[in-house]
């Protein structure tokens, strides 16, 4: 089975499984990155608050993989909401990655409180139209964060990259996203702690198909129609992690994993609230 690729709302496309940068220094990104693209990997997935876009970039270089074949993402951090700023921002963003354009320029929190993430959005449009970011989308947008994009631009983003896991499955606004077209895209897809890959149904499961849990629950994503970006710097974890397109979960396995949700499991910050 071939890696499943994703049509968006605007006409590009994005591979569903993709490889997440967040807690790599930058100087294990260039190996990590290069790893997972020799791996198969075609989504790289990275922010300017993390530190390692130049290190992303240069693991791009390092795998020999061409340029137009490599979905790069990355996100444009919070104290540079705004207009100006976000163009700013992603110019920075672009010197560092070493890069003409990124294929994903995301808004990576809302932050309601600051009040500028609508100007940030006019500013990702106004991005796209000049070719700097091919799509654009939006980072822990809530519904009604995302219906006022909507009612005051008449844009809607083509992705919105959301905490989601069997743990925490984010139904309500799974549905809004189908509902408009925006794909969801899903960061912890395996959760935090390791919990989730000790659960027993999960075990289960990953013992019948002679699978690791990760790989079962990164294939729980992949059959609900989202994208999961795990992350790791061990190519060995890296390379397993991509080893998941040899097989499907059934009827049976995907009512399990659809039990194990829990509206209040969520682990990291809630966009309402959050504030960096």
């Amino acid at each position: 089975m071939t890696q499943p690729i994703l049509s968006l709302n605007d006409g590009s496309q994005i591979p569903q499984l993709g490889f997440g940068t967040w807690q790599a220094a930058e100087e294990k990104a260039p190996a990590a990155v290069s790893a997972a693209l020799v791996a198969g990997y075609r989504l790289i997935d990275t922010a300017s608050i993390y530190g390692n876009e130049a290190g992303v970039g240069e693991g791009i270089r390092l795998s020999g993989v061409p340029r137009a074949d490599i979905c790069v993402a990355t996100k444009l951090w919070n104290n540079h909401q705004g207009y100006d700023e976000t163009l700013r921002a992603c110019d920075a963003s672009l010197r560092r990655l070493r890069l003409d354009y990124v294929d994903l320029y995301l808004i990576h929190w809302p932050m309601p409180r600051l009040g500028r993430y609508l100007d940030s959005w006019r500013a990702l449009i106004a991005l796209k139209k000049e070719g700097r970011a091919r799509s654009i989308g939006v980072s822990n947008f809530q519904i009604p964060h995302l219906q006022r994009l909507l009612d005051e631009t008449g844009v809607l983003p083509s992705v919105n990259q959301i905490e989601l896991h069997p743990y925490f499955q984010q139904r309500l606004l799974r549905e809004f996203h189908a509902l408009h077209g925006i794909v969801t895209e899903s960061w912890s897809p395996l959760g935090q702690g390791g919990a989730l890959l000790r659960d027993e149904q999960v075990l289960r499961i990953a013992r019948k198909h002679q699978k690791t849990a990760a790989q079962i629950v990164l294939r729980w994503h992949l059959d609900c129609g989202l994208v999961a970006i795990p992350k790791s710097v061990h190519p060995e974890r890296i390379r397993e992690n991509f080893q998941i397109f040899d097989f499907r979960l059934d009827a049976e396995d995907m009512a399990l994993l659809d039990g194990l949700d829990n509206p209040q499991g969520r682990i990291g910050p809630n966009p309402d609230t959050a504030d960096f």
